[in-house]
């Protein structure tokens, strides 16, 4: 089982740039896939980003490719969001997410949007226009 809690929000101008961060709990942190999910006033929880227990995969939403990048640093627990270029449209509370992997098992791309286990409280987004 594993915790997290997230980090780095707030209020930035249009074309700014922010880092979140996604705090895990848990030995066996470089065994779960990591993902970020944003909801928006009034809107659905959309799926942003996921990445790999190695890192080596990374999946984005198309209306954040190009100008956000998930990262991950199993030895600190942790999993970044960097979102360059923000938009009025990335206000939202984001959160993080987590569900294991099997070392030994292959998987789909399907398989990181969706469902996650274990969920983050969020940290709030701010893009002024």
């Amino acid at each position: 089982q594993v915790q997290v809690v997230e980090s780095g929000g707030g209020l930035v101008q249009a074309g700014g740039s922010l880092r979140l961060s996604c705090a895990a709990s848990g030995r066996t942190f470089s065994r779960y896939a990591m993902a970020w999910f944003r909801q928006a006033p009034g809107k659905e929880r959309e799926f942003v980003a996921a990445i790999s227990w190695s890192g080596v995969r990374t999946y984005y939403a198309d209306s954040v490719k190009g100008r956000f990048t998930i990262s991950r640093d199993n030895a600190k627990n942790t999993v970044y969001l960097q979102m360059n270029s923000l938009k009025a449209e990335d206000t939202a509370v984001y959160c993080c997410a987590a569900k294991p992997q099997t070392l030994s098992s292959t998987y789909s791309d399907r398989y990181y949007y969706g469902p996650y286990d274990y969920w983050g409280q969020g940290t709030q987004v701010t893009v002024s226009s």
